[in-house]
């Protein structure tokens, strides 16, 4: 049960038991087991994925209008605000270990791994290999056997830069309608909201089309040895991000726009302006490392 009446601000808040984390756990598990079943070759793993991702989808929309009706409703104190810029930072800082991974993996084959397949130890197994960063043909790292048709690679130019322009303008946005929110002008807040979630919708978009370039007119695809693989992955997670990213854009401009949220008290627009900016920086890495290097 609640730890105070309605209007109060306790320092903690107990929430009544909830069946929310035991349904998202169950949309999870069926979008897991569609994943791997699909990617193993089951059509039903189609289904499933499906199904789970908007059983997931149903229940984090319940879960999180429960807790802005809380929020609203001034059950969170000072603690409670604290708790979630403590929970909001070690998310990110997770989210920082796994792109790091990436970036690592990236650095780990361009720098040791390439260049030791090309050495003299394994000269007897592969002695026409070419040890050369990107793979851009048969017979150099993206496959000594020769069994990956052969691919160009993604240059900087011009859809990588088009995205590059789109993020930075989107992270300028974002902090002009956050100075607007702090100085209580609700209607410009609102505004320059949804010019951000403008543009992240178009970087998704851009980014949508150069996979369709690259598939077609590049036959750069996933299995293209290690740059391809390394390139979808590093790209694919970043652009599942930015979604995620514009979806809480989105419906923190909803809720601005329903009146939620006030100059001193709007941690929920903080929070999602937190994880939008580390989504900008996050790409400046890999606009400079994937594309340019």
């Amino acid at each position: 049960m609640s730890s105070s009446a309605p209007g109060t601000t306790p320092h903690y808040y107990v929430p009544q038991p909830s069946r929310h984390p035991a349904f998202a756990a169950l949309g999870l598990f069926f979008v897991i087991l569609g994943a791997a079943n699909w990617v193993n070759g089951e059509e039903w793993g189609k289904i499933s994925l499906a199904a789970g991702m908007l059983w997931l989808f149903w229940v984090l929309f319940q879960w999180f209008r429960e807790s802005a009706r809380e929020s609203e409703t001034g059950q969170y104190g000072r603690k409670v605000d604290l708790s979630f810029r403590w929970s909001m930072s070690w998310f990110i800082f997770s989210e920082v270990m796994f792109f790091g991974a990436f970036f690592t993996a990236l650095w780990w084959m361009r720098s040791h791994s390439v260049p030791a397949l090309g050495g003299v130890d394994n000269a007897l197994l592969w002695p026409d290999f070419k040890a050369v960063w990107p793979s851009t043909a048969p017979g150099t790292t993206a496959s000594p056997a020769d069994i990956i048709e052969p691919f160009q690679t993604m240059t900087p130019f011009w859809l990588p830069t088009i995205n590059t322009a789109l993020l930075l303008s989107s992270g300028v946005t974002l902090t002009i309608a956050h100075h607007a929110l702090r100085e209580g002008k609700r209607g410009t807040t609102v505004m320059w909201m949804w010019a951000t979630v403008l543009l992240g919708f178009s970087f998704a978009c851009v980014q949508g089309y150069e996979y369709f370039h690259a598939y077609h007119e590049l036959n750069l695809k996933l299995s293209s040895g290690a740059y391809g693989s390394t390139f979808f992955m590093l790209t694919g997670f970043h652009g599942f991000h930015v979604i995620v990213g514009m979806l809480m854009l989105f419906f923190i401009t909803i809720r601005l726009m329903r009146g939620h949220f006030t100059p001193d008290r709007h941690f929920g627009f903080e929070g999602a302006a937190w994880y939008w900016h580390f989504v900008d920086v996050v790409w400046l890495f890999l606009y400079t490392l994937v594309y340019w290097l």
